[in-house]
């Protein structure tokens, strides 16, 4: 028996959604300001009319206002301070953990892939791997049913 697999439209849309939210959030550890502020510059981004545009803000209000409570959590699963995180491993984790705590609809394999691409194309040679095992370990305690 055959099985089609169903391929969700939204998946590209919400794949830049979260390419964008991590240059926003990036933006926003360099250069601090209000969140308000970079919703507002991104609105006007190349790729964001291609992009899931309310999944984009969805991302930027939680992380921004859930940013203490993420990175409690992180630095339970990792061997340093957030702060001390590269900028842009430090933005994919927070987007992926705020995920994994927030976005139940969203299945913990895609989380980590889309956070472990990101990763390979914007951050350090190997940051891919250390984010692939700190979400892992996150994906671990917050998705025990699942994972």
């Amino acid at each position: 028996m055959s099985r089609t697999v169903q391929h969700d439209p939204r998946s590209g849309a919400r794949s830049l959604a979260r390419k964008l939210a991590l240059q926003a959030l990036y933006r926003l550890q360099i250069n601090e300001g209000p969140w308000q502020d970079v919703l507002s510059e991104f609105q006007s981004a190349e790729d964001m009319s291609k992009a899931d545009r309310e999944y984009f803000e969805t991302i930027i209000r939680a992380v921004a206002g859930e940013r203490e409570a993420l990175d409690a959590s992180l630095g339970t699963w990792l061997d340093r301070k957030p702060a001390e995180l590269d900028p842009v491993e430090h933005a994919v984790l927070l987007v992926g953990t705020w995920e994994l705590r927030s976005r139940p609809d969203v299945p913990w394999r895609v989380v980590i892939n889309e956070a472990v691409t990101l990763t390979r194309r914007f951050g350090a040679t190997d940051g891919h791997k250390f984010v692939n095992a700190v979400l892992d370990r996150a994906a671990r305690e917050l998705r025990p049913n699942e994972h």
